[in-house]
């Protein structure tokens, strides 16, 4: 099929009001559950996630990735008006957004959120658009030896980058293979940890485990400390952002973009590595370095570029590979299984209408999220100000709704709950989930391949080195676990120093 017919069909696909209306209310969702405090991008794509299950399947995806684009930008406008990021990669903003407001400029602060934001989401979907493809075609040639080292390769970034602490990122990603093992088989189709429950046969529901790890845990924190989210917003002020300001800040915002791009299309990163990177380069090459950090709208742009940036790269490997480039397209994997789709280069053969038809979607989401994020800026302190007594009991209910709709089935209402106490335990200890999720999805995969592998082998383990790709993946996971070592190593050392100091 040549690139226009593609084209074509994925436009067939998606030329309708629905697929529209449906990228139009993900983007509005994501950014006001970006931009209430407490909740974040995550956990708003968990949430809508159950929604989909009666949608086609390219309007269900779409209204995932609408959401996930909104929410993104939505964490910027807690972050400059009242100091709280909605979503962890809107954490650098705060550095230069929030000074910007108590002078009387978060209106300007916010326009520039919002341009580079749209600069950066333009930038990270043509480089999927570009890169995707390719990287698929090259996939074709791998077999189960080739993606058993890149799921190892990919969770062995995942455990190390998550979280400050290795041994607590590689303890997650055990925790999620673990329970990954559950229910029957694949192979001689015995039970696995089933402990006598027909229900658990099947394995843990995916979106009970989902939900219970990112949303629950959030309404547990909200009952624990009510006030905690609570800050007086600041006015817009009577600036806002010139096309100038746009000008000087717009090699920030390109190098932005394309440090999320590359950062994004590295399974495991995700956006709030990115954004720091994005603001520390554009702070080390600006001419107004020292103003950085008392109220630089040129750091705001690339903190936003950044963690933009990464939103369209992240899907590369998840189109691609089949492999989620971070915990929201772990989650937006959910949607593609259900709808019977498996993601991977197998997919530009068998489904290039959806694929085409997605990129169509992403691109018009660039248009969307300027539209809907000029509104959300000047509406913002309705969102800040619902109660959390109301907001607290209606996540609980979406939460519920959600896992009882998948089977109808209370037991998976009971693992929502568990696995919410377990994520509250993660979050009090500081234990990354991330990992826990991505080695929940990956694990099945890396299992199935590892024994495929054997089958064709008859159990000879030198399969596993067969060819220059699987020697090139094992090569980077080698230098991943020595870099994450010695990133280690040098963090324990410098705690001791750091307290010897103290003590002296």
């Amino acid at each position: 099929m040549s690139f226009l017919d593609s084209l074509a069909a994925g436009l067939s696909l998606v030329g309708n009001i629905e697929s529209f209306l449906a990228l139009f209310i993900g983007v509005a969702v994501g950014v006001i559950g970006g931009a209430i405090p407490g909740m974040s991008a995550t956990m708003a794509v968990a949430l809508t996630l159950p929604f989909t299950f009666a949608m086609q399947p390219i309007t269900g995806i779409l209204l995932l990735l609408g959401v996930y684009k909104g929410g993104i930008f939505g964490g910027s406008i807690p972050a400059i008006l009242i100091k709280t990021p909605g979503t962890p990669a809107s954490s650098a903003t705060i550095l230069d957004g929030y000074p910007m407001a108590e002078k009387g400029e978060a209106g300007r602060a916010l326009g520039m959120a919002l341009w580079a934001s749209c600069t950066a989401d333009v930038i990270s979907n043509l480089s999927l658009i570009l890169f995707a493809g390719w990287l698929a075609s090259f996939a074709l040639s791998f077999g189960p030896p080739e993606f058993f080292t890149l799921i190892l390769f990919s969770l062995t970034i995942i455990a190390g980058v998550s979280g400050d602490s290795l041994l607590r990122g590689a303890l997650s990603a055990l925790l999620g293979l673990l329970l990954a093992t559950i229910g029957l088989d694949l192979v001689y189709g015995t039970n696995r940890f089933t402990f006598g429950d027909p229900n658990m046969m099947g394995g843990l529901n995916f979106i009970a485990v989902l939900i219970g790890l990112f949303a629950i845990p959030e309404i547990l924190a909200m009952v624990w400390h009510p006030t905690a989210h609570v800050g007086k917003a600041r006015s817009l002020g009577k600036n806002w952002v010139s096309f100038a300001d746009y000008r000087r800040s717009f090699k920030s915002i390109v190098r932005g973009s394309f440090i999320g791009v590359f950062l994004g299309s590295i399974p495991g990163i995700g956006a709030a590595p990115s954004a720091f990177l994005s603001y520390s380069e554009a702070r080390r090459t600006s001419k107004n370095k020292e103003n950085f950090g008392k109220g630089e709208i040129e750091g705001v742009a690339a903190s936003e570029a950044g963690n933009n940036g990464v939103a369209g790269a992240t899907l590369i490997p998840l189109l691609a590979l089949g492999v989620p480039g971070d915990v929201i397209t772990a989650i937006i994997i959910g949607a593609f299984m259900i709808h019977g789709l498996q993601p991977g280069p197998m997919m530009f053969i068998l489904n290039v209408d959806i694929i085409y038809g997605l990129f169509i979607g992403l691109i018009v989401s660039s248009a969307f999220l300027f539209l809907i994020g000029s509104v959300a800026i000047r509406g913002f302190k309705y969102v800040a100000d619902i109660p959390k007594r109301i907001l607290i009991p209606a996540v609980l209910v979406l939460c519920i709704y959600g896992v009882f709709a998948v089977n109808n089935n209370i037991f998976d209402v009971g693992v929502m709950f568990v696995m919410g106490w377990v994520g509250y335990l993660m979050v009090r200890y500081h234990i990354p989930a991330a990992p826990f999720l991505i080695a929940f999805i990956l694990g099945p995969l890396l299992e199935d391949n590892f024994r495929q592998s054997m089958l064709m082998s008859g159990s000879d383990p030198l399969i596993l080195v067969r060819g220059p790709i699987t020697w090139f993946f094992w090569s980077l996971t080698v230098l991943t676990v020595v870099a994450i070592i010695r990133a280690g190593v040098r963090a324990v050392k410098g705690g001791a120093l750091t307290s010897g100091n103290l003590e002296n």
